[in-house]
């Protein structure tokens, strides 16, 4: 394993202010350099950090409160990508003190706070298109969920043989993805549906932003493709609401209601209204209507999840370096606009 200069990692510059800088765009806050960049399009405000843990609470669910799918013994460093609120990281670094735990994201402004966190995790500052600033087989675990609203649709492989690279030999990758093309159980939704019409225009408008919003469908392939193996692929239902007669489900359905509600309208109102033409009047009204039928029993409808794991080969040594940017470009998160947690 490549050798980690922890003096390296304690001299790493403060972020300037322009990467604390908000804007207001039909009353959200944004990240201004995300949107700029075209990095990330959707809010970063109090409103958005409390629908990530719903997300985040939904998925302990779903996964019966397991955090790290494989067996991986030691854990000594993990990375978490995209790791946004942070909630999958503090949880890990809690869990596992022995650890060392990086989580990175583009923007640090939905991080908690320094000294509000364990102190063997790491939060830094890192754009993913730009490539993984870590020594090479570095990592025991990289975890990433939920980046293809970040992850430019050409930079897909290139991402995954990056988190390849950064993992030690027998290390092991976990990927989630959420497919958000409204579906139903007994196929009650229709093309005429306020859900189907938010899933098309939401798609479509990511797709128009250079993003690839169908790249859950996708990952077992590229993983192959990177040269991941003792590969498992798992496609998830994911209510909308309590419509499962199955008791589990019904309870996942329950606890994601709220979070389907609030992400119809702050993952789609920016791709929706700057990067397509619809009205602010329009999109209101279609995410009002697509609500009602998110939480409608009757149509039962769902989100597909895409769950992936795939192991380094223990032989597989990596030599190559992060072409895009050196390590010494990774940034610790700045004083200024950091959250403090609830």
């Amino acid at each position: 394993m490549a050798e980690w200069d922890e003096e390296e990692e304690s001299t790493l510059p403060v972020l300037p202010e322009e990467h604390f800088v908000r804007v207001v765009y039909n009353g959200r806050e944004y990240h201004q350099l995300s949107l700029s960049s075209n990095a990330y399009l959707a809010p970063i405000d109090e409103v958005e950090v409390e629908r990530l843990q719903m997300t985040h609470d939904m998925f302990s669910l779903v996964f019966d409160d397991r955090l790290i799918f494989p067996e991986i013994t030691p854990l000594r460093r993990v990375l978490d990508c995209g790791t946004g609120t942070a909630n999958w990281a503090v949880e890990v670094a809690r869990r596992e003190p022995q650890s060392q735990v990086y989580g990175v994201d583009v923007s640090t402004e939905m991080m908690p706070m320094y000294g509000y966190y364990p102190v063997n995790l790491h939060l830094e500052q890192a754009d993913l298109n730009e490539g993984l600033a870590y020594h090479d087989n570095t990592f025991d675990l990289v975890h990433s969920r939920l980046v293809a609203g970040g992850i430019d649709a050409e930079k897909w492989p290139e991402y995954i043989r990056d988190l390849h690279r950064v993992l030690v030999p027998g290390g092991w990758v976990q990927m989630v993805e959420i497919y958000f093309n409204a579906q139903s159980d007994g196929g009650h939704l229709s093309d005429n549906h306020a859900l189907s019409h938010w899933s098309r225009h939401y798609l479509s408008a990511m797709e128009s932003a250079g993003k690839d919003p169908r790249a859950g469908l996708k990952l077992d392939h590229w993983m192959r493709e990177a040269g991941f193996t003792r590969m498992e692929m798992r496609e998830i239902t994911l209510p909308m609401c309590g419509w499962s007669h199955n008791e589990r489900d019904f309870g996942i359905g329950v606890a994601n209601q709220e979070n389907v509600s609030r992400l119809l309208s702050s993952l789609a109102l920016y791709p929706c209204t700057a990067i397509q033409d619809m009205t602010i009047e329009e999109f209101h009204l279609l995410v009002g209507q697509a609500r009602q039928e998110a939480a409608a029993l009757g149509l039962k409808p769902y989100f597909k999840a895409y769950v992936v794991v795939g192991m380094k080969r223990a032989g597989a040594v990596s030599h190559r370096h992060s072409s895009s940017k050196s390590s010494s470009s990774r940034h610790r998160k700045g004083r200024n606009g950091k959250r403090v947690p609830r």
